[in-house]
């Protein structure tokens, strides 16, 4: 049994990394995938009943996160419905390339840490196409992007989707992610921001193709765009705050931000029509969410959840605890190979793998790996959600990513991840 569900998942696994070249969206194998790993566990087990249990425990755990980002991208669609992100790129008025380099990339890093790591490089990519007017000098900053938008995330327990989880899963908290891994994640964005601005000289030429410049949604009152705008980053910073308070998992604090976002917009637009009224809505806001990735990570947890019942993930842990040793080499070897599988799955196979029990709630181990998760994937374009979203909204060719970008997105993660080694050693 423990053979056929591991090769069950290896097979979904690679189809998941193939998912362009069969051309099978990925959330329709995880989804499959999950399904089969536990039809089979339950078919090979003599107590149904105790498979069943196993199933709703993981599915609740799961359910946490998947109502944390539902509610994350809801707000997020809601502000970009109101052009609320206007605010931030109407103060963007330098030419000169290398102010521009380090603009953009401190405004990732730090937007990445209230939105997340993907809405973040969508806002700039759209940002970007409005201020470059060469292809090749845009590429070189959609790439600085990608890196700077990981180390962004990799901070803030709402940045990234594998700091989250360990945020939900009592790995850490949010205090102390921030103060451990802050340094190394600038550390992580500075370095490569640094040598890009390097190779920056003279001015910009702006677009002056006026549909580049145009902004299709913009809302007709200011007053709108910016109480939505400062509203929803408002509700997105208070997620920690309530769950601090209150002691409630965090997609409580993001339901209730999302509930008062939706009663407010709904007095806002009352007086209007309902063709006007229904853009700026959460309704349309809802439909236009990302379900897909919203299934995959359904999909994809539920998998990892059949290995970790079935005692997979303890042989793997043995293995690896027995074979490598070293702390340190075993996390930064999962932040490099987060670069070529998905980092959502690999985090979730590492809680599995090591219980609270083993390392404690902000051990070391926890907050090292939110660092390594979350920065290794800018390694390769694939490695990210940032970077796939990148690839498809510039047309970024992988190996002119690997030529290109890559050795600087690993000598950012190798350097950040010197400097939180270091800041163990010397403070504890």
């Amino acid at each position: 049994m423990i053979v056929l569900i591991t090769l069950i998942f290896v097979l979904g696994y690679v189809a998941i990394a193939l998912e362009h070249p069969i051309k099978v969206n990925k959330a329709a194998t995880a989804i499959i995938t999950a399904a089969i790993c536990w039809a089979v566990y339950a078919l090979a087990s003599d107590d149904t009943h105790h498979v069943v249990e196993g199933l709703e425990l993981h599915l609740g755990e799961v359910a946490g996160i998947l109502f944390f980002l539902m509610g994350a991208m809801t707000i997020v669609e809601l502000i970009d419905a109101h052009d609320g992100f206007e605010i931030i790129t109407h103060r963007i008025q330098t030419t000169n390339k290398r102010k521009l380099v380090w603009i953009v990339s401190i405004i990732t890093f730090f937007l990445s840490a209230v939105l997340d790591n993907l809405t973040t490089t969508i806002v700039l990519i759209s940002l970007l196409r409005k201020l470059i007017a060469e292809k090749q000098e845009r590429l070189l900053f959609a790439g600085l992007v990608v890196i700077s938008a990981n180390a962004g995330g990799a901070w803030s327990p709402i940045g990234d989707v594998t700091t989250t989880m360990l945020w939900i899963g009592g790995q850490i908290t949010a205090g102390s992610i921030v103060l451990q891994t802050i340094v190394p994640s600038i550390v992580c964005m500075a370095l490569p921001t640094f040598l890009i601005s390097l190779k920056m000289k003279g001015e910009l030429i702006r677009p002056t193709d006026g549909a580049a410049l145009r902004n299709s949604n913009f809302t007709k009152s200011k007053a709108e765009r910016d109480l939505v705008f400062w509203l929803g980053v408002g509700c997105l910073i208070f997620v920690p705050i309530f769950k601090t308070v209150t002691q409630l998992p965090p997609y409580m604090g993001i339901l209730f931000g999302l509930g008062l976002m939706w009663i407010i917009t709904e007095l806002i637009h009352s007086s209007k029509d309902e063709e006007e009224k229904g853009l700026l809505s959460v309704n349309h806001a809802l439909r236009k969410i990302d379900t897909p990735s919203v299934l995959f990570f359904l999909g994809i947890l539920l998998s990892i959840g059949a290995l970790q019942a079935t005692g997979v993930l303890n042989n793997l842990d043995s293995w690896m605890n027995t074979n490598i040793g070293n702390i340190n080499v075993i996390t930064m070897s999962i932040g490099l190979l987060s670069a070529l599988v998905d980092n959502v799955p690999l985090v979730a196979a590492v809680q599995g793998m090591y219980t609270l029990e083993q390392y404690p709630t902000d051990h070391y181990f926890w907050e090292f790996l939110a660092y390594c998760a979350g920065t290794g994937g800018s390694a390769l374009i694939i490695g990210s959600a940032a970077g796939v979203a990148a690839m498809g909204l510039e047309k970024i060719e992988f190996f002119w990513y690997l030529k290109k970008i890559a050795w600087l997105a690993l000598l950012g993660y190798l350097a950040g991840a010197g400097v939180f080694i270091l800041q163990h050693m010397l403070l504890g």
